[in-house]
């Protein structure tokens, strides 16, 4: 059977292997973080959707530089050996009541992150729905422990779903605007919606 381009190692892989990444994603980040600057030292980061590590890694070892923490939560653990000391991580659904009152517990958040996706059926339709409801909850919790002029980062599958999203950003957030990376694999139809600077609350 012959080999597909996902099980052949890229650029992007090789190059997480040999920066002790275990996985290609860290580019993604890297170049969100290089066009808008959502992450700074001292900064309290929520990863959602963290596994195998590589946001929560590059996080921990190039943006907040040891003066900060990282909270990183996936249905599965972390693969980092050692976990860095800026680290606290959840292994558990990020939105079941028991995970997501530890998760406030560390907030309010500056910036929260999430490359979280779902498990894949190759049917288009499901997966798309299954990655809007991912972000959807991701935005639930931005929109309730975000801090005020904090910044956000949800992946999410193309299909429709990311207009709306988009439209309830730019009602939270100052900008807030569609991302592809060029790290993102060419016949992957995940986008990253980015929103900057969240505004004050307009409730009494």
């Amino acid at each position: 059977m012959a080999k597909s381009r996902r099980d052949t190692a890229d650029f992007y892989t090789l190059k997480a292997r040999k920066e002790g990444y275990p996985a290609r994603s860290v580019y993604k980040l890297e170049e969100i973080q290089q066009g808008h600057r959502i992450i700074k030292s001292g900064d309290t980061v929520l990863d959602v959707g963290a596994a195998p590590g590589s946001w929560t890694l590059y996080t921990h070892r190039e943006l907040i530089k040891g003066n900060g923490t990282i909270v990183a939560v996936d249905l599965n653990p972390l693969g980092l050996n050692p976990v860095p000391p800026t680290v606290i991580s959840y292994t558990g659904d990020a939105f079941s009541k028991e995970i997501r009152e530890k998760l406030v517990s560390h907030g309010p958040y500056d910036t929260i992150i999430s490359d979280a996706a779902p498990m894949t059926t190759g049917n288009r339709s499901v997966d798309t729905s299954r990655s809007e409801w991912l972000a959807e909850h991701v935005l639930m919790l931005a929109e309730e422990h975000l801090k005020v002029h904090g910044n956000l980062v949800i992946k999410i599958f193309q299909g429709g779903g990311e207009v709306e999203l988009l439209k309830r950003m730019r009602q939270l957030f100052v900008k807030a605007k569609p991302f592809k990376p060029k790290a993102s694999r060419s016949d992957s139809f995940e986008i990253f919606l980015v929103g900057l600077d969240r505004l004050a609350s307009q409730e009494a």
